[in-house]
């Protein structure tokens, strides 16, 4: 069975469509037939049901689509393997990072381009996800390297500081500009608040530190969950009696144009660390040592 047969339905499972597998490969359509019909003649079983214009995989598709990931892997590891063989002192390969998304938005951004000049021969790639949907992607073998955010620990995965972080409370900016003293707790709990999403570790410590002083967020007056940071940092903008909870790394520019203010806030503290996890047992490759030593060297000066 050739390579490209197994990256032609892996492309069409990925879309479940022929012509965007057949744009992504830059095939025609009819090759995409083609190719598909052969692998289903070869194991005598239909690999994917056509229901209309959509595409489904068969229980068979199923199976050979786990095989053909497990073979582009292995082909994968080997091609780094080598390429380490051949490049004994630079890291070298392809790196799949993932990272939550305060650290995608605000740290990361102004360290790759520097990473990218010091190592040309790293492939790079970054999925943007919030801390759960980072340890999931990791456990599927999706991922090298995860950079994330939050309390929760998996047994399966290995965590390393990678650098410290505050969330902050923060409203649009009033014309008396910020708080001279902290609000007391139950008075800004009271406020319309604006948080990140489940699943997200932005709200995870939150949830926690709240919970160490005995408030539920159940019982708080909740206006809007975003997925991402900027979402809530419009919002607050466009509503003045709303409070917002971000990483303070996230600030700069608004607090720099006087368009937000942050809120300090009586006996709630916020710390919390960015960590680097990944497979637990299973050794970093090269290029992720490699990343993982820049990040940690370089991070402090970010935001």
């Amino acid at each position: 069975m050739s390579d490209f047969r197994l990256r032609v339905f892996q492309a069409v499972a990925r879309h479940l469509s022929f012509t965007k597998a057949a744009q992504e490969l830059f095939v025609t359509q009819p090759a995409v037939t083609k190719h598909i019909h052969e692998l289903e003649r070869t194991h005598g079983l239909r690999l994917l049901e056509r229901r209309g214009s959509r595409v489904a995989l068969t229980e068979a598709g199923h199976l050979l689509l786990a095989h053909a990931e497990t073979v582009a892997a292995s082909a994968q590891q080997l091609s780094d393997q080598l390429q380490a063989l051949h490049h004994p002192d630079e890291a070298a390969g392809r790196l799949r990072l993932g990272a939550s998304t305060t650290l995608s938005q605000y740290v990361l951004p102004g360290l790759l381009p520097a990473f990218q000049a010091a190592h040309p021969k790293v492939q790079l790639t970054l999925l943007n996800a919030n801390s759960e949907h980072i340890a999931q992607a990791l456990l599927r073998g999706d991922l090298d390297l995860g950079m994330v955010e939050g309390r929760s620990r998996s047994r399966d995965l290995h965590y390393e500081l990678l650098l410290p972080d505050e969330l902050v409370a923060v409203r649009r900016a009033t014309a008396h500009g910020p708080l001279p003293a902290p609000l007391p707790l139950a008075e800004a709990l009271a406020h319309p608040l604006v948080l990140r999403e489940r699943g997200s570790g932005t709200l995870e410590v939150l949830e926690y530190a709240l919970r160490e002083l005995k408030v539920n967020l159940g019982s708080l007056r909740v206006a809007f969950y975003f997925d991402n940071t900027e979402a809530i940092k419009a919002y607050l903008e466009a509503a003045p009696e709303a409070l917002g909870f971000v990483s303070r790394r996230a600030l700069a520019r608004e607090l720099a144009s006087g368009t937000l203010e942050i809120v300090p806030i009586e006996g709630l503290h916020l710390p919390r660390n960015f960590d680097a996890v990944w497979a637990q047992g299973q050794p970093l490759l090269r290029a992720a040592q490699r990343f993982l030593s820049f990040v940690q060297a370089h991070a402090s000066a970010v935001g």
